[in-house]
């Protein structure tokens, strides 16, 4: 397990990291989510081990990270400008990486460079943003890490990579409950892949929840009633995150158990109710304008 406890990191006066506190659980999918410059990089240099914290402290297993190099052996990060050896090639960086990956798996790497159809012996200068990417994943795959974190992994990739990789990722997970932060500023990225997920805003966290327990939270309504309605009268009823009447016909936004949410309907005998799915985008937008915050801001 992660564990990120008050974590604070300055750059001259600006808090990248301003007191998170979160926990990331063994062999999940944890999707780290927030606008450009929210603190979603700094933060996985901070729980790598490559950046020290001003603040606060990130073990893993219940062990502190910086300055540990056997903790450093079971996390690999695949940054959002992947770092590769002047003129290296992927065969180059594989040997690299063996120095300080015990585990690294030559044959697991062999297969993936086969499967993302990357050449081994030319060198990654050459390489489009896309396979620069691909290439630091399967490097990052291959070193056989308990702990996998990809920043902004997905930018770059054609939509049948992006498969592969989800499909690749989930696997491994179930494979050896191995465990993996994402950043994106993009939810419907994550909303396949991810258990959990957890919003930064100018260095702070906002909301860190399980989806499950999220999609089963909030619900899409429509409504129409055989006897006159007030939004008012709903409001006072139900946990009414967003409502818009047009005569007798209702959509809402409500929060709650469903059962109980038909349930206080029933006094005004409704004609017909239906519920409609939500994304994980809808979702995460509803929830932040509650919270009073500029959600196309967040998520841009």
């Amino acid at each position: 397990m992660i564990v990120c406890e008050n974590l604070t990191k300055y750059f001259d006066d600006t808090a990248a990291l301003d007191g998170i506190t979160l926990s990331v659980r063994q062999g999940s999918i944890y999707g780290l989510v927030g606008s450009n410059g929210a603190g979603k990089s700094t933060l996985m240099r901070v729980i790598c081990g490559i950046c020290r914290p001003d603040g606060g402290e990130v073990t893993i297993s219940g062990q502190p990270v910086w300055e540990q190099p056997a903790q450093k052996e079971r996390t690999f990060l695949v940054a959002d400008e992947p770092y590769f050896v002047p003129q290296a090639t992927l065969d180059t960086m594989a040997a690299f990486y063996r120095r300080f990956y015990p585990r690294f798996d030559r044959a697991l790497y062999e297969h993936l460079c086969t499967l993302f159809s990357l050449p081994r012996n030319k060198r990654v200068s050459t390489f489009s943003k896309g396979m620069k990417r691909q290439g630091a994943f399967l490097l990052g795959l291959a070193a056989k890490p308990d702990y996998l974190l990809l920043d902004e992994c997905f930018d770059g990739l054609d939509p049948v990579k992006r498969q592969v990789v989800r499909k690749i990722l989930s696997d491994t997970v179930a494979e050896r409950e191995m465990t993996v932060i994402i950043s994106s500023h993009n939810l419907r990225e994550l909303d396949e892949i991810c258990d959990t997920v957890g919003i930064l805003h100018k260095g702070s966290l906002l909301y860190s929840k399980e989806l499950d327990d999220l999609k089963g939270e909030v619900h899409k309504l429509q409504a129409v009633f055989n006897e006159p309605v007030t939004p008012e009268q709903l409001r006072e009823t139900l946990q009414v995150m967003e409502l818009e009447q047009r005569g007798k016909f209702f959509t809402l936004i409500v929060r709650g158990e469903m059962e109980q949410i038909e349930a206080a309907l029933e006094p005004f005998r409704p004609a017909a109710v239906e519920a409609y799915p939500l994304t994980l985008e809808e979702v995460f937008l509803y929830e932040m304008e509650v919270k009073g915050y500029d959600a196309n801001v967040i998520f841009q």
